[in-house]
Order: C-alpha cells, then sequence, then structure tokens
C-alpha cells in the first residue's frame, strides 16, 4: 500500500511530486554553495550526481507512477543534453572532459523505470544506486587516496577507487535487499559478482559510457541471479 492514504489522487500526486522537488531543491543547494565556497568541481558534480539518484528509493518509498517516473526521466535526458552543448547546468557536466556521461546518466534511469518500475522496482533503485554511490565514491576516494592508476582510452583510473566502486555497490545492494525481503546468503551470492561487474564497467566503460553500462548491467544481472538462486 501507498504510504499516501486517504487523501484524493489529485493530493496526493501533489505531495509526491513536492517532496521530489524540495530533494532535488536541496541538492541543487548544496551543490550551489559548494561551488560559491570553490570547492572542488568533481565533488560539487559527485553531490549532484549522487543526490539525483537518490530520487530513484525516494520515488520508490512515495509510491510514484510508473508515467511520472518516466515523464521525469525523459525531461532530465533532454535537459542534460541539451546542457552538454549549451552548458545551461555546468555543475551536471563532466569535470575537465568532454562526454555525454550525464545524459547517459538520465537515459539509463529512464530505461530502468520504463522497463522495471511496475513490477520490479527494486532492480531498477539497484540499477541507479550502483551507478550513483559507487561512481560518485570511486571518483571522491579515487582522487583523495588514489595512489596506483592505470589509464584505459584516456581515462584515469585508480585501484583505490575501484576498490571503494566494489565495496560501495556491495554495500547498497545489500541494504536494499534487505528493505526488501531480508538478508539471505544468496543476496551475498548476487551482490558480490554484480558489484565486481560493476566496478569493471566503471574502470574500463570509455567515454562516460559506465553511466549507462553500469546502471544496466546491475540492473538486468541482479534480475537475472535472483531469478536463477
Amino acid at each position: 500500500m501507498p504510504i499516501i492514504s486517504d487523501i484524493s489522487p489529485t493530493t496526493t500526486l501533489i505531495i509526491q511530486i513536492s517532496v521530489v522537488a524540495a530533494w532535488l531543491g536541496l541538492v541543487f543547494l548544496a551543490s550551489e554553495i559548494l561551488h560559491r565556497l570553490k570547492q572542488d568541481p568533481e565533488l560539487v558534480r559527485k553531490v549532484v550526481h549522487i543526490g539525483t539518484g537518490n530520487v530513484l528509493p525516494i520515488a520508490w518509498w512515495l509510491h510514484i507512477p510508473t508515467w511520472l517516473c518516466v515523464s521525469a526521466g525523459v525531461t532530465f535526458s533532454a535537459i542534460a543534453l541539451i546542457s552538454h552543448h549549451t552548458n545551461i547546468l555546468p555543475m551536471l557536466n563532466d569535470v575537465g572532459r568532454k562526454t555525454y556521461g550525464v545524459f547517459y546518466y538520465a537515459l539509463s534511469i529512464t530505461i530502468l523505470v520504463t522497463l522495471l518500475w511496475n513490477d520490479y522496482p527494486q532492480y531498477a533503485v539497484i540499477g541507479v544506486m550502483v551507478m550513483s554511490w559507487g561512481d560518485g565514491m570511486a571518483a571522491l576516494i579515487g582522487k583523495r587516496f588514489g595512489k596506483h592508476t592505470f589509464i584505459h582510452m584516456d581515462n584515469k583510473r585508480s585501484l583505490e577507487g575501484s576498490f571503494a566502486m566494489f565495496a560501495t555497490s556491495l554495500m547498497v545492494m545489500l541494504c536494499i535487499f534487505g528493505f526488501t525481503h531480508g538478508i539471505h546468503l544468496n543476496d551475498v551470492g548476487i551482490a558480490i559478482p554484480v558489484a565486481a561487474i560493476a566496478a569493471l564497467l566503471e574502470a574500463f566503460s570509455p567515454g562516460g559510457t559506465d553511466n549507462i553500462s553500469v546502471p544496466l548491467s546491475s540492473a538486468a544481472l541482479s534480475y537475472a541471479l535472483q531469478s536463477i538462486l
């Protein structure tokens, strides 16, 4: 049952949209404050990256309907694509590189909610949260503590960042499994290989394509392995 009950559908929808809008407002306010304080642009971008990814579990918690999630995904995909060419939202764009990463990120969310939101929303949430938190922590930990670096197709990565991606993805998945049905041994057996593949894709996907390869593969593999096991 939705957490909002005994009120009209219109009022429910207004509340749902207001909560999501308030969260996004806080995310962009935080990014603007960090920007004005002249913090590291990578930190500012990852605050937006992680914060916007958290919209999906909020939407899941609020039982926001599929049509609204898909509409929002299409809208943000269009904004990300326009921003790539016009820089209307500079805090969204890749730091020190010009890729379609933000567009891929929005597109992956749109694809996941379109395919999974009605029947398997937890896997859509897994895909997006692995990308938002895993990739975000990989970048921040890698930049701060990365000593063992490697370069693949002009992308500089570190073993420390890749391990942060793996560990964060693992924790995110176990938290979501725990929320949906409690953590079982099978869940650990699912989370470990999915987190490992996500870390590899984050490290070796070229030109920002990890923003689509990681969420889609994480969601698909989680669903497939869960079905098998």
